[in-house]
């Protein structure tokens, strides 16, 4: 670059020649970042010679004899930081806080940490929606700290251009293989057919349609078991548990998921809805370990609840058909000063504590202070209903024999005996009342909410009446010393 600067005239044409003699991986990279118009721009602005002359300097040189690989590897990761959180509201869309990421690896290695220290490690990663690929950078993080000498493979796919050439660029600086960052959409392009990974870590967009990858999933959806979209299509409006059945068709049998979703896909969707059968394809095959409420306003973007999923085919002995359910949306510190919506982290006490409720899957409440974790252990059927549909005779019926039935609609928990539910809540009303078979539905719902719900006593109304009372007594009080009366 030094030689840029002896021939100031020719100093963007020479700059592009310099940069077009990089490998294709990095030139990518800059093709990603539209580099070429902002050459343009900082020539015509007549700044190009000094921003490169700046490069040049001795303060600015980044030689592997002054800075080691893993050394420029930080200094990446916080430039990438500093960028992401300087976004706000746009900074959700590429950029999940370490916080949460560090609870998700740990919630991922938990279960295996000691084998892991006493074995080593040899494992494969996975981000289906990577933004600028700091998720995997974390986990990497997390495995390394157990095991220096990990051997780890990291692999992404990502949509947005820029954010993606930030995570090919993150690959290149760690010296890994760039080539297992791939560009593209990957509910429709999935450039990882046949790949299965160790473990998945990912944040997909919440609410976003994917009417644009229609056509491209419902042909996976045709092909059942062996594409990955199989068990179930959504409504258009939402692709977020699309994401999920991705991340399951690319696990390893032994292989382990952390994924962050919204409430809804808990309990949207009626029994029979693509939604209801997804839920239902984790609930049979027994792949859902554990949903963790993570608090509110834990990131840039949003303030809404939001939980993480571990999914895992490869359950111990003990968690074999449960489901643990981790309410840890009081586990949280307020933060000095807000980025954007994130007003609430986690620091290490609460992930610890939130860790400890999850390895002693018992129904239990844990606390540190202030910090608060209530724990549920469930059985995979109490998530599983019926739907079924209740005929009886209309009140034309004596006057029409060809009148229609009347019908309605009951709710029955799968646990219990359809024929005692219709003698206590549906007979005593209407003792006529049959089931029509062919009309029954099988759903699956998991009420998180109700689940942690308690019941606060409203407060008596002689209570209130008295500190009405006691208030207008005040008010009387006040203006009188106000009046001079």
């Amino acid at each position: 670059m030094d030689s840029l600067l002896s021939d100031a005239e020719n100093i963007a044409d020479n700059f592009r020649s310099y940069l077009n003699h990089f490998s294709t991986n990095v030139i990518d990279i800059l093709e990603k970042f539209d580099f070429d118009k902002e050459i343009t721009k900082l020539d015509n602005n007549g700044i190009l010679y000094n921003v490169i002359q700046e490069f040049c300097s001795k303060k600015a040189y980044m030689g592997l004899d002054a800075i080691s690989a893993v050394d420029m590897g930080y200094i990446f990761e916080e430039l990438v930081r500093k960028f992401s959180e300087s976004y706000d509201e746009q900074a959700g869309a590429h950029f999940t806080a370490r916080d949460i990421i560090y609870l998700m690896a740990e919630l991922l290695v938990a279960p295996r940490k000691t084998n892991m220290k006493n074995e080593g490690i040899t494992a494969t990663m996975y981000d289906m929606a990577m933004g600028t690929s700091q998720m995997l950078d974390c986990l990497s993080e997390k495995l390394h700290e157990i095991d220096p000498d990990a051997n780890l493979t990291e692999f992404g796919q990502e949509l947005n251009e820029q954010t993606f050439a930030i995570a090919k660029a993150n690959m290149l600086i760690k010296g890994g293989d760039a080539d297992n960052m791939k560009h593209g959409n990957t509910l429709s392009n999935d450039m990882f057919e046949g790949f299965t990974f160790d473990y998945i870590i990912s944040n997909p967009p919440f609410g976003i349609e994917w009417k644009n990858e229609k056509a491209k999933v419902e042909e996976e959806h045709k092909k059942g078991e062996y594409g990955r979209f199989g068990a179930g299509l959504l409504a258009i409006g939402d692709s977020q548990q699309l994401f999920v059945l991705n991340g399951v068709a690319k696990l390893k049998d032994n292989g382990r998921m952390a994924i962050i979703q919204n409430g809804s896909p808990l309990f949207k969707g009626d029994a029979g809805s693509g939604e209801s059968n997804i839920r239902g394809y984790l609930l049979e095959n027994d792949w859902l370990e554990a949903i963790v409420q993570i608090p509110n306003d834990m990131f840039y973007n949003t303030g809404i609840a939001t939980y993480i999923w571990i999914v895992t085919k490869d359950k111990s002995a003990d968690r074999v058909g449960k489901v643990q359910l981790i309410d840890a949306s009081k586990c949280s510190v307020k933060r000095r000063k807000p980025l954007g919506n994130k007003r609430n982290e986690f620091d290490e006490n609460c992930i610890a504590l939130i860790t400890k409720a999850y390895k002693a899957f018992a129904n239990d409440t844990y606390a540190d202070g202030d910090l608060v974790v209530e724990s549920k252990v469930k059985e995979n059927e109490d998530f599983k209903f019926r739907k079924v549909q209740v005929e009886f005779p209309s009140e034309k019926a004596s006057e029409d024999k060809k009148a229609k039935p009347e019908k309605d609609t009951e709710i029955i928990p799968w646990k219990e005996d359809v024929k005692a539910y219709m003698e206590k809540n549906v007979l005593p009303f209407q003792p006529k009342a049959k089931i029509n078979e062919k009309q029954t539905k099988i759903g699956y719902e998991i009420p998180f909410t109700r689940e942690f719900y308690k019941y606060i006593p409203l407060e008596p109304s002689e209570n209130i009446f008295a500190k009405l009372k006691d208030l207008e007594a005040k008010e009387t009080e006040l203006m009188n010393k106000i009046l001079g009366s």
